[in-house]
């Protein structure tokens, strides 16, 4: 099936299209109009022929004229429609290599996202241009690793059958694993090897049984291993594997998020690609980004240049009735590959081994006593032990002084740094119990809080905080939470509070049921039974239960159950749904999106910082780190460090633990 958004010209005839683009041309100033409907709407054999046609009729090279005729942007993305893709491909390359520096990114995204057949005719296309030999420029070129990888993929010789042996696939997922995690140093040869040859058919299953045996996806892997454009090189590799069409839409995004748009990136692909894959990278594009492609240009550009980009782009997909198979598909297969890794959560604060309550009560007495306070001191002790070591060192310390540590540390310590330390003393059930009451008490409710605690604890953790919070402030849960919150909200809130969520394995039959009710309901307009419905399902089935059920709301409605979710409701209702929907699906993430929006721009939510840097410390903060690295590229260990200050920092950054 034919994938591309540029189609063959009906009733072409190239003598007539030169003459056009010839009158278009001729006299004072240029139709740029007539000029751009005509190149976008005829594929890129038909270009080439009219070219020729040019050429024979007026004795002129057209694509000379074009130059002399347009400037700027427009001009590039017309003069690019004009050659064939192999010579297009070897004027990107030869321009990204030529005069000073050299333009990686867009080696790495020729060089990585092209088939066999692309690569050999590229090599051809650049000696037929330049008269030099591509192999050897980029040698000259580049260095070290990267370069390997990159004359590797100019061999164009990666295998191409889809036959694929289980032995061979495990024998790969463990020299991968060997050469990287297991491995002092890192043996870059495998990586190049592996990835540089295999079939694609045979490195997804290759990637999914290292996800199995290793417990992280290989990016991770990889970003932690490698440096550079060689890791850079490797990612790309890797993308393009999983899934051409992602990578591309990710390139697009990232090429017109932000200030400014890097033109040369979004002209290289619109062209690119749009003989290609154009319709699967909008799909992808649309269900990654909750924008369609189209739209996205249109906000990012203007004039003659956004025109012409809107008809290489082919259509939007927000307009209604658009279906994104594809990029459902990509969705469904995460889905089914989450399902089997077995990912250990680990937290960052383990016991500490050699523990001594009294010796401990002892330093931090003397951290406090006298003038000023020893802050160090107390970050160090009470950063390194696990809670249930810190409730021993708060009885040792009554025992010891006949003083209670935490009057004494609320006295000594102050701001940001007291909040955390006496954060830390409580157990993990009052903390959560008193973020709750701050969240309900006194004027105004702060909903964020109610729904990132109650949505993500599990049954267990719900009875505790029940518990603690009657024995703190002698009331119900249940009580505060119903009088503070209103309507659809109220209930999401109330049905969580019991901790009585289901916790068997997944019920195909049910699920598949529970999932067309969502389905049903989701499509259709009564709103009442819309919240009520998902509440029933979302706030009682198990999370094994729930992923198969968003796996099959994919396959009933082409979209995931995020997209219906934030479509149909609104405010905390919907705030609610989407933090149950993203908890089930990784929890790490989830906490990983909500510490960077708590460091990002201007002013840190410190807040929520501690919060979540306390209360996963001993849960899955190992793994939110992984998942933060892999979300935005930068680790969580930099952000922090980047942006807090002083003690507080300090005390931070020994919870996280480690740089990634």
């Amino acid at each position: 099936v034919y994938r591309g958004s540029v189609k063959e010209f009906p009733g072409f005839d190239a003598s007539q299209d030169a003459e056009a683009l010839y009158n278009a041309m001729k006299g004072f100033g240029s139709d740029k109009e007539a000029i751009l409907d005509l190149i976008t709407s005829r594929n890129n054999k038909q270009r080439v022929e009219i070219c020729q046609a040019y050429k024979s009729q007026y004795g002129k090279d057209l694509i000379a004229d074009l130059k002399y005729e347009l400037t700027g942007k427009f001009e590039r993305l017309m003069v690019s429609l004009m050659r064939p893709p192999p010579y297009s491909d070897a004027k990107e390359i030869k321009d990204a290599i030529a005069g000073v520096g050299t333009d990686e990114k867009c080696l790495i995204e020729i060089l990585a996202s092209r088939t066999n057949q692309e690569i050999h005719d590229l090599v051809a296309a650049y000696k037929d241009a330049y008269e030099r030999d591509l192999e050897a420029d980029i040698i000259g070129d580049t260095s070290g690793h990267f370069k390997k990888m990159l004359v590797v993929l100019l061999q164009g010789a990666r295998e191409e059958d889809d036959v694929v042996s289980e032995d061979l696939v495990e024998q790969d997922a463990k020299d991968l694993l060997e050469a990287g995690e297991l491995k002092w140093g890192t043996d870059e040869a495998q990586f190049i090897y592996i990835l540089g040859r295999r079939s694609k058919q045979h490195l997804r299953l290759v990637f999914d049984e290292y996800l199995k045996i290793s417990g992280k996806p290989i990016e991770r892997s990889i970003r932690g291993e490698l440096s550079g454009d060689f890791e850079k090189l490797m990612l790309a590799v890797v993308k393009c594997i999983r899934s051409t069409a992602e990578y591309f839409a990710e390139r697009l995004y990232k090429a017109m998020k932000g200030l400014g748009t890097r033109d040369n990136t979004l002209i290289r692909i619109m062209v690119s690609r749009s003989e290609i894959d154009m319709l699967d990278i909008r799909e992808v594009f649309r269900t990654k980004y909750d924008k369609s492609l189209y739209n996205m240009i249109k906000e990012d550009t203007s004039g003659e240049y956004k025109k012409a980009l809107l008809k290489l782009c082919g259509g939007d997909d927000d307009a209604a009735g658009e279906f994104f198979p594809e990029a459902a598909q990509v969705a469904y297969r995460m889905w089914e590959i989450s399902a089997v890794a077995k990912v250990e959560l680990r937290g960052t604060v383990q016991p500490t081994g050699s523990f001594n309550d009294d010796g401990d009560a002892q330093v931090l007495r003397k951290a406090m006593k006298g003038l000023g306070t020893d802050e160090g001191a107390i970050i160090e002790v009470l950063t390194q032990r696990s809670n249930a070591q810190r409730q021993q060192i708060l009885k040792a310390y009554k025992a010891h002084y006949g003083r209670d540590l935490m009057a004494d540390l609320k006295s000594e310590l102050s701001g940001s740094l007291a909040k955390l330390i006496l954060g830390l003393m409580l157990t993990p059930a009052q903390y959560d119990a008193k973020q709750l009451r701050k969240a309900v008490e006194g004027a105004g409710t702060d909903e964020s809080v109610l729904i990132e605690i109650m949505a993500t604890r599990n049954n267990r953790e719900i009875k505790a905080i029940n518990e603690a919070y009657q024995e703190a402030y002698n009331k119900q849960l249940e009580d505060d939470l119903s009088s503070d919150t209103s309507g659809h909200f109220k209930r999401i809130l109330v049905s969580l509070a019991l901790g009585n969520r289901d916790e068997g394995p997944e019920n195909l039959t049910q699920a598949h049921e529970d999932a067309k009710k969502l389905a049903d309901v989701s499509s259709n307009d009564s709103s009442d039974s819309l919240e009520t419905r998902f509440l029933s399902i979302l706030c009682t089935r198990s999370y094994p239960h729930l992923r198969r059920v968003f796996q099959e709301f994919i396959k009933l409605t082409n979209h995931d159950v995020e997209h219906a979710i934030r479509k149909r409701m609104s405010g905390d209702v919907r705030d609610a749904f989407l933090a149950i929907v993203r908890s089930v699906k990784n929890k790490p993430a989830f906490f990983a999106d909500k510490l960077y929006k708590s460091m990002k721009g201007a002013g840190t939510d410190e807040r929520t910082l501690t919060r979540i840097m306390i209360s996963r410390s001993e849960i899955d903060l190992f793994n939110i780190r992984g998942e933060f690295m892999d979300l935005f590229d930068k680790s969580l260990h930099r952000m922090i460090e980047k942006d807090t200050s002083g003690d507080y920092r300090t005390a931070l950054l020994a919870l996280c633990g480690g740089e990634d």
